[in-house]
């Protein structure tokens, strides 16, 4: 050894070495070798001791006393939170200790290297020794800061009803902490009461007993969550259940009751329906949708004109005989009949019939003509049921032979023709059969019988039918009896003691009508048996592939088939409802859809049950049609008994208004809001023109229209001594212009003082009808004076214009000048004031003169020839009384300016004045004066 040097060896963690170990003996050595160097102390450890948490220097000789010290700790390691610190240098203790705040939930745990220093030899701490490397393994201890959260904040879930489920759903939370105790969520509580559910640890939902759709269909329970450490969830989560019923196939999302606004077009009857299989496997699909009408009217929504308007609408040709028209002076065979106004349906009892007067139909209706009608009839009742006449031609008296009729006889529908022997003498067919289910179905249908004689083709409903069955006869011996047509029963001339109905028919009956000489086109029957509404489908072009569809002639049912339920659907959401009618009837429409499933090779497939829903047609806004013109003028003598007569309505006016209410302003005004009145428009069907006061005298006055004003215009019109009535649909534009041509023409005017006519219009057969609107038009007189007379003068008549005469007028003005002016304004005032009463009178007078002046020279009527030996004014005096009034106020002015200076200056004007005016004003008095009068041609109104 040298005991000049000194031989350092590093310093060492104590730590606890099992025996038989290297280190133990290498230690122990230098130990012995500290000792005989005569240190009996090494940092406190003496030979018994056991190693421990401290560091020990054991150099080869007695070091100085600094030697033996440790002076630093060093961790190993990049952006370590924690540092360690030397708390005795002698003793080598030292603490570890953190830096900054230490946290769980970003590290759970620290592993790194420590290693110690000793002070050295030296001032710097290179020349410093280090201990070996020590690992340090840190655990992080968490606290319970974080409450559990949901990973959502609601949840949902749909249940079949009638079944327990032993999870239904399963909610889960989280907690951020990061030890296994505050981190694990060890339980879940439902916190709403009173709930069929129950949650297990795990978070999973189930139903504690069985749930009933119809009792409650959704289900909202608050749940929370806790944590190991019992800390429970910042908030709670929502759980919705929804209930739905046990799964029966079935359409769904579809309204029972529909509502049909008039004007809307085609409208969508099912936008959202779906079909629910319930996961079965369809291979074929038909639906099949009826729109159930055979209650509204004759079957369906139709036009309700008249049967003539709906002949002309559709294009027939002329020459209609209506059977069963509505009852009127001029038609009153049917007035006994039951009848349905409102749609012009006659019900038969079977206790009734109707006959129709000689003349209506002619007697021969050759080898073409057509029978049409509209008939609802049901089983007759008994085994052996008799004949039910609808319309029959029997002799009027002495036999009993039918020449033809139309009867119903055990639901089959008859027709029988039989010939004169005057047409034909050979054996010919005579009855015609048909047997069809529709004759007894209590339902509307519409019959069109075409006789081409011998054959005779029946349609129904726009299809031909042919007869089963055809019989023939022998043709009817010739007589001289007379025939008698009827309708709902059959007369019965001869064989019985008293001629009698008989064959009675149990029905209803409407537009009964035949067409001698020719036959109605198919265009026409379908045309007038149309319906207005029916099912229509949006957007053809869209329909699905392999989607087949097919609507009846009426299309109220509509039959589609495909194999994909999804383009079923899609078909099914574009059917819609349309009715074209301006004003349809108001009320319901049932709708069936019904459907027939196939399953792919399976026994027993699911059905589909059917749809039972309704259109709601809404009541159609009113139209208010209102007749307004001149409701009285004047004409003068000789216009009556012209070609061209007087027109009755120059300047008639149709209008057409329905009420709307007025958007509401302030919602919080209580006044009820007025209705707005606007115009509308839309067609006629016929105009009645009345003559009040008595009949008109076809021997000196009737009323005229040209037919080219109703050809051109399509309309018709029937003219008698009790008025003209037109009729037809139309525009109300078309209907003004023909009024503007109707006149009236009095042959013997003298006696005639006046005539009053009454007009209304209709649309839809009488449903809405127009405002009664009076005309009065009154005849102008002329007298004639003599000629000898110097004065022309003519009395105008009606009596209460006559010529009026103020002889007092020269009296009353000289006085003027000597009476106070306070009392000549009063005589003047009340002069003036009578005079404008009577001037108002006159007012229309002037105006009816100016009118016939303008319409005579639009009418390009010739100039009349005058007579100047013979010429007669018409004067009106209230123009001489007003001239008069006025130079009179002018006068008195001029009096009161002038009294004071020159009194008799102003006499002698006065006097002037007053002669001049009174000799105006008296020109109507023949021969009272002698100056003469200078008339202004110009200005004379005729």
């Amino acid at each position: 050894r040298d005991s000049g040097t000194h031989i350092d060896s590093p310093p060492l963690f104590q730590k606890k070495i099992s025996q038989g170990s290297g280190g133990w003996r290498d230690l122990m050595e230098r130990w012995w070798r500290w000792r005989e160097c005569g240190c009996s102390n090494v940092g406190g450890l003496n030979q018994d001791a056991v190693f421990s948490l401290a560091v020990v220097r054991i150099p080869t000789h007695c070091p100085p006393s600094s030697a033996g010290e440790i002076c630093a700790f060093k961790i190993h390691g990049q952006e370590l939170p924690f540092e360690a610190v030397v708390l005795n240098k002698t003793s080598g203790e030292g603490r570890l200790r953190a830096k900054s705040p230490i946290d769980c939930e970003l590290q759970k745990e620290y592993t790194f290297i420590i290693q110690a220093y000793d002070c050295g030899a030296g001032p710097r701490e290179t020349a410093w020794k280090k201990s070996h490397k020590a690992v340090v393994h840190i655990q992080v201890k968490d606290v319970n800061e974080f409450a559990p959260t949901f990973k959502e904040p609601a949840y949902k879930a749909v249940v079949t009803e009638g079944k327990i489920y032993d999870s239904i759903l399963q909610v889960e939370a989280v907690d951020e902490d990061c030890s296994p105790q505050y981190s694990q969520i060890c339980n879940y509580e439902i916190v709403t009461t009173d709930v069929p559910f129950a949650i297990d640890r795990n978070g999973n939902i189930r139903n504690t007993e069985k749930l009933s759709y119809d009792k409650q269909r959704q289900y909202e329970i608050l749940v929370t969550a806790y944590d190991c450490g019992q800390k429970p969830a910042a908030q709670d989560t929502l759980v919705q259940v929804d209930v739905k019923p046990v799964c029966k196939p079935g359409w769904q999302d579809w309204a029972k009751r529909i509502e049909y606004q008039p004007g809307s077009g085609s409208m969508p009857l099912f936008p959202s329906i779906h079909l629910e299989t319930c996961d079965g496997a369809v291979s074929s699909l038909q639906i099949t949708a009826e729109l159930q009408t055979n209650y509204i009217g004759k079957g369906c929504d139709r036009e309700t004109y008249s049967e003539k308007s709906l002949q002309k609408l559709c294009g027939a040709s002329s020459g209609i005989i209506d059977l069963l028209p509505s009852p009127s002076a001029a038609t009153n065979w049917t007035a006994g009949l039951l009848v349905d106004s409102s749609e012009m349906i006659f019900k038969f009892d079977g206790r009734q019939g109707a006959k129709i007067p000689d003349g209506i139909v002619p007697k021969n209706l050759t080898d073409q003509f057509t029978i049409t009608m509209w008939m609802k009839h049901g089983p007759s009742p008994g085994v052996r049921a008799e004949k039910e006449t609808i319309l029959c031609n029997s002799d009027k008296t002495e036999m009993n032979r039918h020449h033809y009729a139309l009867y119903v006889h055990n639901c089959r529908l008859v027709f029988l023709l039989r010939k004169d022997f005057d047409q034909a003498d050979t054996f010919r067919p005579a009855e015609f059969h048909w047997k069809l289910d529709q004759i007894c179905d209590k339902e509307w249908h519409y019959y069109v019988i075409n006789v081409e004689f011998p054959v005779v083709t029946l349609y129904m409903d726009g299809a031909t039918y042919e007869p089963y069955l055809v019989t023939n006869d022998w043709p009817i011996h010739p007589s001289h009896i007379a025939m008698q047509l009827t309708v709902g029963a059959c007369w019965q001339g001869g064989e019985v003691t008293k001629p009698r109905f008989a064959q009675f028919f149990h029905g209803s009956l409407a537009s009964l009508t035949i067409r001698p000489g020719k036959m109605e086109s198919q265009k026409v029957i379908s045309c007038l048996q149309a319906c207005k509404e029916g099912l229509d489908i949006n957007s053809l072009e869209s329909l699905g592939q392999g989607i087949k569809y097919h609507f009846n002639p009426s299309q109220s049912t509509l039959v589609m088939e495909g194999d994909d339920v999804g383009n079923i659907n899609r078909a099914l959401q574009k059917v819609s409802y349309i009715n074209s009618r301006q004003f349809p009837t108001a009320g319901v429409r049932r709708l069936k859809v019904s459907s027939k499933v196939q399953c792919f090779g399976e026994d027993v497939c699911i059905s589909i049950p059917d749809i039972d829903a309704y259109v709601m047609v809404l009541q159609a806004i009113e139209p208010r049609i209102t007749l307004r013109g001149t409701d009285s003028f004047w004409r003068p003598a000789a216009q009556f008994e012209s070609a061209r007569g007087v027109v009755l309505f120059p300047d008639i006016k149709i209008v057409s208004t329905f009420a709307k209410a007025e958007a509401p302003g302030d919602v919080k005004t209580t006044a009820p809001k007025s209705a707005v009145l606007e115009e509308m428009l839309h067609n006629l069907d016929f105009c009645d023109i009345l003559v009040l006061g008595g009949d008109l005298d076809p021997r000196q006055e009737c009323l005229e229209l040209n037919h080219s004003e109703l050809h051109q215009r399509h309309l018709d019109a029937t003219n008698s001594t009790a008025g003209y009535s037109i009729y037809g649909v139309g525009s109300m534009s078309r209907y003004e212009q023909v009024l503007h041509h109707i006149r009236y023409r009095n042959w013997r005017p003298a006696s005639l003082e006046a005539r009053r006519f009454r007009i209304k219009c209709s649309e839809l057969n009488g449903r809405y009808t127009s405002n009664e609107f009076n005309v009065e038009v009154s005849v102008l007189h002329e007298v004639r004076v003599s000629d000898k007379e110097h004065v022309n003068h003519l009395i105008v008549q009606p009596p209460f214009l006559q010529s009026v005469h103020h002889p007092e007028a020269r009296s009353s003005i000289q006085r003027s000048s000597v009476v106070p002016s306070i009392a000549t304004v009063v005589i003047i005032i009340s002069v003036c004031m009578l005079v404008f009463v009577v001037a108002m009178g006159v007012y229309r007078v002037r105006i009816a003169h100016q009118h016939f002046i303008q319409e005579a020279e639009a009418a390009k009527e010739a100039e009349m020839d005058w007579d100047d030996s013979a010429l007669t004014i018409t004067v009106n005096p209230m123009e001489v009384i007003l001239m008069q009034c006025r130079e009179l106020w002018e006068e008195e002015e001029e009096v009161e300016e002038d009294i004071s200076s020159s009194s008799s200056d102003s006499d002698d004007s006065e006097d002037e004045e007053e002669e001049e005016v009174v000799g105006r004003g008296r020109h109507g008095q023949s021969g009272a004066r002698q100056a003469q009068l200078e008339w202004d041609d110009s200005t004379l109104p005729y």
